[in-house]
C-alpha cells in the first residue's frame, strides 16, 4: 500500500535532495561488463615461439614486473606464456591499439619509442619495456588508450587466452573413480574445484599401510609404485588414483604409495572438505533439484503499449531508458518500462543475454525480487513492464546520506533484504552475478527489491560457469582469475556489498578506468584492505569471511550455505522471521504524494532520439 502525504514540507524534498546529491556524490555510477573467456593457453604445448635466451629474460622480467599479471601468472605456466610469445615489427605511425575497440592481444615493447593517447590527447610516451593491454589475459576488453608507434621498432605479442580443458582433464579424471562415476558431470565440475594440487618428490612416502586414511589421490602427473607388505604389487599412472575409498569413511590403507622418479603431481581432495562442501557421498550422487519452474499465467495480457502514457524517466541502462508510465483509463495501473534498443543490442550480439534476462526475472516470485510483469516489443524496442519501486534505488539513497554511508542498523536491514533475495534465487540455481546497490529498489513499504537479471545465470545444478561478468570493484577473485566459479561469487559480492553500505565506499575502490588496480586489490585479498574504526568487530568479522579468496572456504560456500550466513553474530539482533514477513520497521520508507511521485529519483534529461528499425524477428519469442 502506498502511503500518500499532502505535507507542504515534502514539495520541497526532491530539490533538497538533488542540491545535497550534487555536493555529496563524487563517485558514479559502475557498468558492469559480461564478455566469453578466449580459448585456453593451459594445454596448447605445440605452440612455441623459438627465441634466444636474452628475449627469454626479457618477456619474464617484464611479465614478472607487471603487479597485475604476477597475480594471474603462476610460475609453472610463466614459462608457457613466454614460449607462446612472438615478435612483430612495428613502423612509425602504426597503431597497435585503438581506445574504445576490444583487443585479445598482450603486448610487450621491445625497440622504438610510443606514444599513449586518451580521448585524443597525448598522456605520456615511453621506450622501455613494459607491458600493456593486461585485460586481455581476462577477456577481449575495451582498450581504454590507443598506443601509437612514434618511432619504429618491435613489440612481443601473446594472443591470449584463459579457459577451461584444465578442469575439463579432472572431471574426465573423476569419472573413472567408482565411488563417484554416477553423479553428474555438473555435481564432477564443483568436485573438480575443490581438488588442490600437490607434489611428491621422487620415493617419497605419499600414503603409508596400517594408517588411517583421509584424503583421496588422482595422479596428474608421472606415476607411482604400490607397495603391500614391502610388496610391489602394482604401478600406477597419470589419471589413475588411490585413497578412494576415503571419501566414504576413514579407514586404515591397505597399502603403501611411494612417488616415482622424478616426482609425481596429484590432485588431492580431503573427506572434511568433501563433506563440508557436499554432505556425504551418498548425499551427493543422490542429490535432486528441488525447485523446478512453472509455466506461469502472464500477466496483464490485456494491456497494449498503447493503452499507456509515458510519464518521465526513472534511470539509464546500457541498452535505453526505464520510464514511468501510467494507464490512460485506469490510473491506478503505473508501472516502470524498461526500453531497450533492438539495434544497440544485435550490435553488441546480447540477444542471448537480454532473452535470459526476460525468462529469469519473469520466472520469480519473490517480495525481494523487482516483479516482471510481461514483455512487449515494436520495431525500435524490446520492452520489460516492471513494477515500480518508488524509493528509487540504493545507490541514490546510499549517497544522499549526510555521512555518505548507513549505520549499522540500516546496513543490518537492508543487507537481509538482499540475503532473502540471495537465498531466493540459489534455491532455484540461478547466480545472480551483478550484486551492488545500483540493482538494489527501495519499494514504497521501505524493503528492498533486487532488480536488473541482464548478468543473471541458470545453472544445471552445481556446473560451474566461465563467463567474465560484474561491476569491477564486486567481482570476485575466480572470476578474474578464471577458474570457473558457482553462487560463491554471490556471497563475495555481498560481503563487499556490506562494506559499502556501512563505510560508503566498496574496499577495493581505486581511481583507475581500466580496473587493473582494482582486480590487484581484490586478489591481494580482504586482509589487506583496513577497515574504519567505526565498522565493528562483528561486522569486519562477517564480511571478512564472505570476501575469502578461496570458494570452497567462503562464508556460505559449505553444505549450510546461505544459512550460514544468516547466523553470523552480527546478525543476531535480526529477526528473519519478522523480516520476511515485513513485520520489521524499515530505515526510511518513502512518503509519496500520489502514485506517480518521483522524487526519490534523479532528474534525468529526456532525450528525443530514435533508434533506427531492427526487422531480423530475433526477438520473436520475445
Amino acid at each position: 500500500m502506498l502511503l500518500f502525504c499532502n505535507n507542504n514540507n515534502s514539495n520541497n524534498y526532491k530539490n533538497r535532495m538533488n542540491i545535497k546529491l550534487k555536493n555529496q556524490i563524487k563517485w558514479k555510477r559502475r557498468s558492469g561488463v559480461i564478455s566469453e573467456p578466449t580459448e585456453s593457453l593451459e594445454d596448447d604445448v605445440n605452440v612455441y615461439f623459438a627465441k634466444t635466451k636474452g628475449e627469454q629474460n626479457l618477456i619474464r622480467m617484464a611479465l614478472q614486473s607487471n603487479e597485475f599479471l604476477s597475480h594471474i601468472i603462476k610460475e609453472k605456466r610463466l614459462q608457457q606464456f613466454i614460449d607462446c610469445m612472438y615478435t612483430q615489427q612495428v613502423s612509425e605511425g602504426e597503431l597497435l591499439t585503438r581506445e574504445g575497440e576490444t583487443g585479445s592481444h598482450l603486448y610487450i615493447s621491445n625497440t622504438g619509442i610510443f606514444e599513449v593517447i586518451i580521448q585524443e590527447v597525448s598522456v605520456n610516451t615511453f621506450s622501455d619495456v613494459r607491458v600493456f593491454g593486461e585485460l586481455s589475459i581476462l577477456y577481449s576488453a575495451k582498450r581504454h588508450a590507443t598506443i601509437k608507434c612514434l618511432r619504429g621498432g618491435s613489440v612481443w605479442v601473446l594472443d591470449c587466452s584463459t579457459a577451461i580443458e584444465e578442469q575439463e582433464e579432472m572431471v574426465s579424471f573423476l569419472k573413472k573413480v567408482p565411488t563417484l562415476n554416477t553423479a553428474t558431470k555438473e555435481h564432477l565440475y564443483q568436485v573438480a574445484n575443490l581438488l588442490r594440487s600437490e607434489f611428491f618428490p621422487a620415493f617419497k612416502e605419499i600414503i603409508k599401510q596400517g594408517e588411517v586414511g583421509d584424503k583421496f589421490y588422482i595422479i596428474r602427473a608421472g606415476g607411482v609404485t604400490v607397495l603391500k607388505n614391502s610388496v610391489k604389487v602394482a604401478y600406477l599412472s597419470k589419471g589413475q588414483f588411490f585413497g578412494e575409498i576415503s571419501l566414504l569413511r576413514d579407514d586404515f590403507r591397505q597399502a603403501t604409495v611411494v612417488a616415482d622418479a622424478p616426482g609425481t603431481e596429484c590432485l588431492t581432495l580431503t573427506r572434511k572438505e568433501f563433506i563440508d562442501h557436499f554432505g556425504e557421498v551418498e548425499e551427493f550422487i543422490n542429490f535432486k533439484l528441488q525447485y523446478t519452474y512453472r509455466n506461469e499465467v502472464i500477466e496483464y495480457m490485456d494491456f497494449e503499449l498503447d493503452d499507456f502514457d509515458v510519464l518521465k524517466t526513472l534511470g539509464v541502462g546500457g541498452f535505453g531508458r526505464v520510464k514511468l508510465i501510467q494507464h490512460k483509463y485506469y490510473k491506478d495501473q503505473v508501472f516502470a518500462l524498461k526500453c531497450m534498443s533492438k539495434i544497440d543490442i544485435i550490435s553488441r550480439s546480447c540477444q542471448d543475454q537480454i532473452y535470459n534476462e526476460k525468462n529469469l526475472q519473469m520466472a520469480c516470485k519473490s517480495s525481494f525480487i523487482v516483479r516482471l510483469h510481461r514483455t512487449f516489443r515494436d520495431f525500435k524496442y524490446v520492452y520489460l513492464l516492471l513494477e515500480v519501486c518508488y524509493g528509487g534505488d540504493l545507490w541514490n539513497h546510499l549517497y544522499r546520506q549526510k555521512r555518505g554511508c548507513f549505520a549499522e542498523p540500516a546496513a543490518k536491514f537492508y543487507s537481509g533484504c538482499i540475503i532473502k533475495a540471495l537465498e531466493y534465487l540459489h534455491n532455484r540455481n540461478i547466480i545472480y552475478r551483478d550484486l551492488k546497490p545500483e540493482n538494489v529498489m527501495i519499494h514504497s513499504n521501505g524493503y528492498l527489491k533486487l532488480t536488473d537479471f541482464g548478468f543473471a545465470k541458470k545453472t544445471d545444478s552445481k556446473e560451474n560457469t566461465y563467463t567474465f561478468v560484474g561491476t569491477a570493484e564486486y567481482v570476485a577473485p575466480e572470476i578474474i582469475l578464471n577458474k570457473g566459479y558457482n553462487r560463491e561469487v554471490d556471497y563475495w559480492a555481498l560481503g563487499v556489498f556490506i562494506f559499502e553500505l556501512l563505510v560508503g565506499r566498496t574496499p577495493f575502490r581505486t581511481n583507475d578506468p581500466c580496473h587493473l588496480k582494482t582486480y590487484n586489490l581484490i586478489l591481494k585479498g580482504i586482509d589487506h584492505v583496513k577497515f574504519p574504526y567505526y565498522v565493528s568487530s562483528k561486522a569486519k568479522n562477517l564480511i571478512k569471511k564472505l570476501c575469502t579468496q578461496s570458494p570452497s572456504e567462503r562464508l556460505g560456500g559449505q553444505k549450510g550455505r546461505i544459512e550460514d550466513i544468516k547466523s553470523q553474530p552480527w546478525f543476531s539482533s535480526l529477526n528473519w522471521f519478522k523480516l520476511e514477513n515485513f513485520e520489521l520497521a524499515p530505515p526510511f520508507k518513502p512518503i509519496l504524494q500520489n502514485n506517480v511521485d518521483t522524487k526519490y529519483f534523479e532528474e534525468l534529461e529526456e532525450l528525443n532520439t530514435v533508434p533506427l528499425d531492427d526487422l531480423s524477428a530475433w526477438d520473436s519469442e520475445f
